[in-house]
């Protein structure tokens, strides 16, 4: 019985020991971590910014065009959408939301790069 309660005793402590060697390497690569936390927020902001702008730019965009269409059609202006068109512009939408999340994400992160090379010299 006493070599069961020490090999327990062994398994708990191994563990203890694991997880205390996954918390210093947590905090290793925290402090080891070159961004700030204006780094941080900066890389996240950048492309939600440039991703919110670049949508409202091409809602813009769209409907300006779908309303000229419709006014030579001899419809209003603002009449609803068919089917193909809103699967359009979900198209559209997507794909240049996608370029500009990846360009402003690479941007922003090359901005960081510098800044970082800079503070280093």
């Amino acid at each position: 019985m006493d070599s069961a309660l020490h090999t327990e005793a062994d398994q708990v402590v191994d563990g203890l020991h694991r997880v205390d060697d996954a918390v210093n390497n947590l905090r290793d690569r925290r402090l080891n971590d070159p961004d700030s936390l204006l780094d941080k927020l900066f890389k996240s902001a950048v492309p939600a910014l440039a991703g919110l702008a670049a949508g409202k730019v091409l809602q813009t965009v769209w409907d300006k065009g779908v309303a000229r269409r419709n006014l030579r059609k001899g419809l209003a202006a603002d009449a609803p959408q068919g089917l193909m068109m809103s699967l359009a512009f979900a198209a559209i939408s997507a794909a240049c939301g996608a370029v500009v999340s990846q360009l402003s994400d690479r941007g922003s992160q090359a901005l960081v790069d510098r800044r970082h090379r800079r503070l280093h010299r």
